[in-house]
């Protein structure tokens, strides 16, 4: 026999062989052989046992068929990320409500707004865990959802959306937080803060939640209105309303016009049609701020509505339709002001652009971007003129809540059914449907869908109007709702909260709150305190 090489040099196959041979031959080989072979064998039984085992333990047969899963058992990962994303950035706008209102407030009830803002976000979060989202967003019947109290027994995504149920539950808490904090705006500098927390509670707990299931709701009456079997089916058209303009603004809106008329104006407020005019905001840097942070919020508020971060060109649509939108209205809003005060003014242009974001949040899946341009552009100069009735009303709202949410709240449902092209249907969890467009007047849809919309506007303006006329009225009744002539002379900031938002301040003794006393003014200041400043 041929001498084999020895250990490192590489064998060719037939040195392979010869070497196998002489390794038999040796008994101790054998042995060596015969262990190895048994003991991979065991392993390999060994690993199918644990595989057996774990399949009938954990989970069924190894072999056995995949189980049937529900569909609102499969949690869409990309959805539910989009969807917390717009949450917060919604969520978000609350930084600006805040500063908007503080910024159009007086300095004397600053600390006032901060609290409320804060405390209404609060109060909010818990009733919509409680009951709101329960009566808003499950099924029940035409005008109220009756399961998921509380969260619980709830699915684990939302409907057919493929989003995880929280993550629908969150979004929609800053959506009714919004709501809540429109209505606060126009009733500021003379609402006392046990009886903003009373109505407060009855906005997010039962107004907003119950007339928004009738819009948004599985089973809402106007969501499924013009479909067999429910409101005028001949219609053949339901309500639609993508991100909010009549369930979250125009709700507000009326909620906050209730509010104004119950309280009646602020101690001093002298209207033009009696030779006075409106009272200067304290901090118009804040406020423009405000209504920056708004805007960019929004971002979440239209696009975010979708659920859907795979309806690609939806987004990308409503994200641009928004911008046009603001951009249109802040202009007409600057000039339609100007042709009544020949000033550029700063506040108009500011509630011009959120004027135009509160109508496109209706339409803005479904119209193109000049469609945005031009229902915005109405927007702007629709503001001013609500503002100007206000005013003609001889009701009080500062930072002009009612124009900018109720009045453009309305216009913005309505104008889908104007501007609607025709093109696009609706969102979905994989890619957008647009097997049934909806298709306005303008674009040879006929007055179909503007039918639907105006009956869902005045439905919903109406119901809520007059159920907050009675809360409002029943808050008043207790003597809550407005504070004392004393307290509103003192100043809410120092009579509810006990403190000054500027205590380092030295500006005038007009700029102080009458609970400053001749002793108490700052070094430098006049002595000499008489009637507060109009943006005192």
């Amino acid at each position: 026999m041929s001498e084999i090489p020895k250990y490192g040099k590489k064998l060719s196959f037939s040195q392979k062989l010869s070497r196998l041979a002489v390794r038999l031959r040796n008994p101790e080989w054998r042995r060596y052989g015969k262990l190895l072979l048994a003991g991979k064998g065991i392993g390999v039984a060994l690993v199918l046992l644990v595989i057996g085992a774990t399949s009938i333990f954990i989970g069924g047969h190894a072999f056995a068929a995949d189980p049937e899963l529900k569909g609102n058992d499969i949690v869409n990962p990309i959805n539910t990320v989009w969807t917390l994303v717009a949450a917060f950035l919604v969520f978000g706008m609350q930084v600006g409500f805040t500063m908007l209102e503080a910024g159009f407030c007086r300095s004397r009830e600053t600390v006032n707004v901060l609290m409320e803002c804060v405390v209404d976000t609060c109060l909010c979060g818990i009733l919509f865990y409680a009951i709101g989202f329960a009566f808003m967003f499950s099924h029940g019947n035409g005008f109220i959802g009756y399961h998921w109290f509380f969260l619980q027994n709830a699915p684990a995504t939302y409907e057919t959306t493929g989003v995880a149920f929280l993550a629908v539950w969150i979004f929609q808490f800053a959506f009714a937080d919004t709501c809540s904090t429109i209505t606060s705006g126009a009733m500021i500098g003379r609402t006392g803060f046990v009886g903003d927390l009373i109505y407060s509670l009855a906005v997010s707990g039962f107004i907003y939640p119950i007339i928004g299931h009738w819009a948004w709701g599985p089973d809402g009456w106007l969501a499924l209105m013009g479909s067999d079997g429910h409101f005028w089916p001949a219609l053949g058209m339901g309500f639609h309303d993508f991100a909010g303009s009549t369930v979250v603004h125009t709700i507000g809106g009326m909620v906050a016009l209730a509010g104004s008329i119950v309280l009646g104006p602020r101690l001093g407020r002298t209207f033009k049609r009696d030779g006075g005019a409106p009272m200067l905001p304290h901090d118009l840097t804040i406020a423009v701020s405000g209504g920056l942070i708004l805007w960019f919020g929004w971002y979440g508020f239209n696009p975010g509505s979708t659920l859907s971060a795979m309806d690609f060109e939806g987004i990308g649509r409503i994200a641009a339709n928004t911008t046009l939108a603001a951009c249109a209205a802040g202009l007409t809003a600057m000039f339609a002001a100007y042709s009544y005060t020949k000033k550029w003014d700063a506040g108009f242009t500011t509630n011009g652009f959120l004027a135009g974001l509160v109508a496109i949040t209706c339409p803005c899946y479904w119209v193109s971007p000049t469609g945005a341009v031009l229902l915005g552009g109405i927007a702007g100069v629709l503001v001013v003129l609500g503002v100007e009735l206000l005013e003609w009303l001889r009701i009080d709202d500062p930072i002009g809540a009612v124009p900018v949410h109720g009045f453009c709240g309305i216009w913005g449902t309505l104008s889908l059914g104007l501007f609607a092209v025709g093109k696009y249907g609706a969102t979905g969890p994989i890619a957008a449907d647009n097997s049934a467009p909806l298709k306005g007047l303008f674009y040879g849809g006929g007055t179909q869908l503007l039918t639907a919309q105006a009956i869902g506007s005045a439905s919903i303006t109406l119901a809520t109007f007059a159920i907050s006329m009675v809360v409002m009225l029943a808050v008043n009744a207790t003597g809550l709702l407005r504070v004392s002539e004393e307290g509103e002379l003192y100043g809410l900031d120092l009579h509810e909260h006990g403190i000054s938002a500027y205590p380092e301040y030295v500006i005038t003794a007009l700029g102080s709150p009458k609970g400053l006393t001749g002793h108490q003014q700052p070094s430098g200041a006049p002595m000499k305190a008489t009637a507060p400043a109009h943006g005192d």
